[in-house]
């Protein structure tokens, strides 16, 4: 009997609270509570039910600033500006199966004036799934670093030097990009490659196409190149998440770098083998007449002449149509290219020393024959 009563409290109780919870719509969680242990009386059996309804209405929530450790707090990003000196060796050092400290700090910058005591402190970045100067590279391919101050700068030098897995596609890309150069961390790729981290063979991708196309060029470059990297083995599969440095350079309308490209493999003007055995190969005059493919939508007709004049040909068939050439694709979109696409080519002259020669040698052979 007193089991069935306890049932009919319980039930009772929890429909009143529900009853309620419309017109406390508008309320904070605090006051829904309030509103519901004002009905609870001494007994455990309504305030369990309170504690129960706390737990479904705060389920996701954010965890209080004050519930956080010293270290959680400094990278939450909420609990205010982060104070040096106020990580706790204990915490910094304290295993972290859930998020790495180094990596949240590392991939927003925000919150990178706290990687410095991190380190201080004890922080690995062998502790996190994955290094942590690939988490900003994935999240910021070319974050402001010259806005950063000197001791952020060292820091993630450091990440770099101290993580064998930093020595990674897209971490090459992060600094090697313009505004890592300006704040001098290109030199950490300078260091992998005196130290024969950047050899053939030993790496999951190549150097050379995971290079910001405005360090194509370089030195670096230049002596990648002289240790057997090809641009032809740039093309091929890799490890990583960002585009490769062809396809950028199309992108960011990089025309010193495309011309890099093309000058070592001029048949990318008409066809970029795939990088994956699961996808097609692509065009690259069909895929700049997609205004969203540009960074600078504005560079269209440039980039369409640019192209066509290195030996791109309108008339190519689409890998994923054969039935349609770029011509065609262009007409079917309507494209504004349309007539720079159908113009016929520029005829060829030839220069005037050659004309000259040419009509010596004539003039030579009518004498003879006289």
């Amino acid at each position: 009997m007193a089991a069935v009563v306890l049932r009919s409290v319980r039930a009772v109780l929890g429909l009143w609270i529900l009853a309620l919870l419309p017109m406390l719509t508008g309320c904070s969680t605090a006051g829904l509570l309030l509103s519901a242990a004002g009905v609870a009386t001494d007994t455990s059996i309504p305030w369990a039910i309170v504690k129960h309804l706390h737990t479904q209405l705060t389920e996701g929530d954010p965890v209080a600033c004050r519930s956080l450790n010293s270290v959680q707090r400094a990278v939450s990003g909420r609990c205010g500006s982060f104070v040096p000196g106020s990580l706790q060796v204990a915490d910094v050092q304290k295993p972290d199966l859930v998020t790495c400290p180094l990596a949240l700090a590392a991939r927003d910058p925000k919150l990178w004036p706290v990687l410095g005591e991190l380190i201080a402190k004890g922080a690995s970045p062998e502790s996190c799934t994955r290094t942590p100067l690939l988490e900003l590279a994935v999240a910021h391919p070319c974050p402001e670093f010259e806005s950063a101050a000197p001791e952020v700068l060292r820091s993630i030098e450091w990440l770099a030097q101290a993580d064998a897995r930093a020595i990674d596609h897209d971490v090459v890309r992060l600094l090697s990009c313009p505004q890592a150069r300006i704040a001098g961390l290109d030199q950490v790729l300078d260091r992998w490659l005196a130290q024969g981290e950047l050899e053939p063979g030993r790496l999951a991708f190549s150097p050379l196409g995971a290079l910001h196309p405005e360090h194509l060029g370089t030195p670096l470059a230049l002596a990648l190149e002289a240790r057997g990297h090809t641009a032809q083995a740039a093309l091929g599969p890799y490890a990583g998440s960002l585009p490769s440095g062809f396809e950028l350079a199309l992108r960011g309308s990089h025309w010193q770098a495309i011309d890099w490209w093309l000058t070592r493999l001029p048949e990318l003007a008409n066809r970029v083998p795939p990088a994956q055995g699961n996808q097609l190969a692509w065009l690259p005059l069909q895929r700049v007449l997609v205004p969203s493919f540009l960074d600078h939508p504005t560079d269209q007709a440039e980039m369409v002449a640019f192209l066509m004049a290195r030996g791109a040909s309108p008339w190519r068939k689409l890998p994923f149509d054969p039935g349609r050439s770029i011509v065609t694709h262009a007409r079917d979109i309507g494209s504004p290219m349309l007539a720079l696409l159908e113009a016929p080519p520029p005829r060829k002259t030839m220069p005037v020393t050659v004309l000259a020669d040419s009509a010596a040698r004539q003039r030579l052979a009518e004498r003879v024959d006289r």
